[in-house]
């Protein structure tokens, strides 16, 4: 599909608050991270999946699912003030450091996103290489109306004119699957300016931050199985 080298970085820490140890939980038969490992691992054009992890553990299970853990993340970049962004710059430090291996693109990918199609990830590759596109970022169209509070009231923020449905230009709201950004770039940004997006349908991607989220999953994975 593609001579660019794009590397999967897929962050899976030990704790998580919501969820206790939401990465292994078992969702339907395997872990839940176990999901968006093969999914990467079988979509063209991916040159690597790695897992960042501080937890043996979760070294293991990542391993015996196909992606490499060829370092352990430090505790501090495990904290909730920890960025996604501080990660990436800490995997491919990592990596140039120890291998010499400096990718085209890193492709931010999440153990929450269980349900991300390998289909989707090869679009968002395919986009990237075909536009030369510093990021390509996954998502929907979003026409909801949105308020912010100013002191005691609260002002209209978008749209600021009132048309009918039809006339609106829609948002594009990000869904939490797909951050995909040139390593170059990373550095500086996680998403660069300029980005292009893969739109995906509103409810095809259910990250799951919380218990009925991860619910919400496993019924419709049961359904699959049907």
């Amino acid at each position: 599909m593609t001579n660019h080298s794009v590397l999967v970085v897929i962050p899976a820490k030990a704790r998580s608050t919501r969820i206790p140890g939401k990465n292994l939980k078992d969702l339907c038969g395997k872990p839940m991270m176990a999901y968006i490992i093969e999914t990467a691992k079988s979509a063209r054009g991916v040159s690597r999946v790695i897992v960042t992890t501080e937890s043996e553990e979760i070294k293991k299970v990542a391993e015996r699912y196909g992606a490499e853990v060829p370092f352990l993340r430090p505790q501090e970049l495990t904290t909730d003030a920890a960025t996604s962004q501080e990660v990436l710059m800490h995997a491919l430090d990592t990596l140039k450091s120890q291998e010499g291996y400096q990718p085209d693109y890193v492709l931010l990918l999440y153990p929450t996103s269980p349900l991300l199609s390998r289909e989707r990830i090869e679009q968002a590759i395919a986009l990237a290489v075909k536009t030369d596109a510093d990021s390509v970022i996954s998502g929907h169209y979003d026409k909801g109306h949105y308020w912010i509070q100013e002191g005691d009231a609260w002002k209209r923020l978008y749209p600021i004119e009132l048309v009918n449905s039809q006339y609106q230009h829609p948002l594009f709201k990000e869904n939490g699957a797909i951050y995909m950004t040139r390593a170059s770039i990373v550095r500086k940004q996680l998403v660069a300016d300029h980005a292009r997006v893969l739109l995906m349908e509103s409810d095809e991607n259910i990250d799951v931050d919380y218990p009925e989220d991860f619910a919400k999953v496993e019924e419709i994975l049961r359904r699959k199985d049907v």
